[in-house]
């Protein structure tokens, strides 16, 4: 059989395989506007993780405020943080790439949030030291209504099965 050549949901496994190597404690937030599609795919994967993960791993719904759920963040003392969101990766809808923080200026995420997603990171980098990482997926349709589109919905049930095997 021949292999394939790398797609992005190989890659994107690759680098989430890496990228959670050593983690013992894991904070995923999930960002979204449930009033905007796709844009609520963050939102659609923690809520799809709830009881799926170990008691290292806390799934939390952030919605458009993100800036609400620093203090529980903070106090779960976790190595590595997570944040879920649609962002305009200029890929296919339902594409995902794992950002670092650095990268993160680079990236547009649909702005739903009052706080920028960078200053966020940033903040919970310095306040709890743990690695931050931004998985962000690629929308089809972020305006008004409910529900994702087809492309999201399958992208959302391949990432909630990954993460359900690869965390801690």
């Amino acid at each position: 059989m021949k292999s394939q050549p790398k797609n992005d949901k190989s890659e994107t496994e690759a680098r989430l395989r890496n990228w959670l190597s050593n983690a013992r404690r894991v904070v995923i937030a999930g960002i979204g506007n449930p009033l905007r599609k796709d844009d609520f795919v963050g939102v659609k994967i923690v809520r799809s993780l709830r009881n799926k993960v170990s008691e290292a791993v806390y799934v939390v719904e952030c919605e458009t405020v993100p800036e609400s759920f620093i203090q529980p963040i903070e106090e779960f003392k976790p190595t590595h943080v997570m944040v879920i969101d649609a962002a305009l990766l200029s890929m296919k809808p339902g594409s995902s790439k794992l950002v670092e923080p650095a990268q993160l200026a680079e990236q547009t995420a649909i702005s739903t949030h009052a706080l920028p997603l960078q200053i966020f990171c940033d903040y919970l980098a310095r306040t709890t030291g743990a690695k931050i990482a931004l998985l962000a997926i690629q929308p089809k349709d972020a305006s008004f209504g409910e529900g994702l589109t087809a492309e999201l919905e399958k992208t959302a049930k391949h990432l909630t099965n990954l993460l359900s095997k690869i965390l801690p």
